[in-house]
């Protein structure tokens, strides 16, 4: 628990019904039953009591994972915007328009290499990948169950740092939420996110983590009417934009 005294969780929006926080990159969502690293549940269950028993858990080798409000989730490295449902009501609302893809995302991103079209669309089905389990692959080598991907993109700009290595920063948009989706489809067009090194991206500009931000999420509450929030950059974002890019 002490881990949360050096890694703070913001929180963006309350209403009786859900949270919206800004997961700070390093943090897990929830436990996978195996490491013990700190998660969003741990500082669910110490800050927001309330909320346990909401939601559903999960078994991973025979133990159950606590998941209280956990309605979507976010990799460990990824930072940004996460949904915490406070009441089952919001739960099964919240979990059914991530079913039915009525939530809209957009993250942002730094990735290796330039772009010869500004924006375009990758429609590329993913599944595990034949040559390491730890990752997932679009394309040839896929393995087992293959489930639909698409993600929307946009170069926002593009530019070179200081050894004159090509980088641009992105907008992205997954239209469907399968696990490591952004990550797989950066690399399926040759453009690794930076510092994601499950799938080649070598580090640069400052990152020491998957340069990855949950920036806007965009949904219905419970209570009615759509509300969008938008995460505010971490300092390795904030300081990446400020030194390399004019337009964020």
């Amino acid at each position: 628990m002490e881990a949360f005294l050096f890694m703070p969780i913001i929180i963006l929006l309350e209403t009786p019904d859900f949270l919206v926080i800004n997961k700070p990159a390093g943090l897990r969502t929830h436990s996978d039953g195996k490491s013990k690293v700190p998660t969003v549940v741990e500082w669910i269950l110490r800050e927001h009591p309330g909320i346990v028993g909401v939601g559903e858990n999960m078994e991973i080798d025979g133990k159950v994972i606590e998941r209280p409000g956990i309605v979507h989730r976010l990799d460990e490295e990824t930072s940004g915007a996460l949904i915490i449902a406070k009441t089952q009501e919001a739960f099964v609302f919240l979990k059914q328009q991530f079913k039915e893809r009525n939530v809209q995302k957009e993250y942002h991103a730094f990735v290796w290499g330039h772009f010869k079209e500004s924006l375009g669309t990758v429609d590329a089905p993913i599944g595990r990948s034949s040559g390491d389990f730890r990752r997932w692959q679009a394309g040839r080598g896929i393995r087992g169950e293959v489930r639909e991907a698409v993600t929307k993109w946009e170069a926002i700009e593009q530019f070179e740092d200081e050894q004159a290595e090509r980088f641009s920063f992105m907008h992205l948009w997954p239209k469907t939420g399968r696990t490591h989706q952004l990550r797989v489809h950066m690399k399926y067009l040759q453009r690794p996110i930076v510092s994601d090194s499950l799938y080649g991206g070598k580090r640069a500009l400052g990152f020491e983590r998957v340069a990855l931000h949950a920036r806007t999420i965009t949904f219905s509450a419970p209570s009615g009417g759509e509300i969008t929030v938008t995460a505010p950059y971490p300092a390795d974002f904030a300081a990446a934009i400020g030194r390399y890019c004019k337009i964020a």
